[in-house]
């Protein structure tokens, strides 16, 4: 699938007014699967900055971060969300390699850390919140080291 652009239909000072007010924690996505968790009797830690890329969940006692990852940011591979922006396509394009490899780099030193790692989509929690969040559960009480989940993988 080939990547996507967009026309950027507002000027520079309003696109950079806009992007400042993007929130890396307690985005939406995030809020909604820590509903669903804390709904079902899980209980987390947020943003623990002692550890690799400090994870939006830490459940210690299941030995488990939980990444939610929005795709445009992070470059869902082949997902509609996972657009560019036409104007300064260099930027954009450096700005998001930087975003994958630091994503690759977490991940590697969580799993060597032997920590299990969820990475659960933005589009996932956007189909269906509780259908991610019942999927996230059932992997928090098995014992698999990885889990990712988009758009493409949420069953119903």
């Amino acid at each position: 699938m080939a990547e996507r652009t967009l026309a950027d239909i507002v000027d520079k000072k309003m696109r950079s007014r806009m992007m400042s007010g993007i929130r890396s924690r307690d985005t939406k996505p995030e809020v909604q699967l820590r509903r669903v968790l804390h709904a079902a009797g899980f209980r987390y830690r947020l943003h623990v900055r002692s550890l690799p890329g400090t994870p939006d969940l830490v459940l210690p006692k299941h030995r488990a971060v939980i990444e939610v990852r929005g795709c445009f940011w992070h470059r869902h591979h082949e997902c509609r969300f996972a657009t560019t922006p036409a104007t300064n396509p260099e930027f954009w394009q450096r700005k998001f390699a930087e975003n994958v490899e630091r994503d690759a780099r977490n991940l590697e030193a969580l799993t060597a850390s032997n920590w299990r790692v969820a990475v659960v989509w933005e589009c996932a929690l956007r189909l269906d919140p509780d259908a991610t969040g019942a999927l996230v559960m059932a992997w928090l009480r098995g014992e698999e080291p990885r889990l990712v989940l988009g758009q493409d993988n949420v069953q119903f």
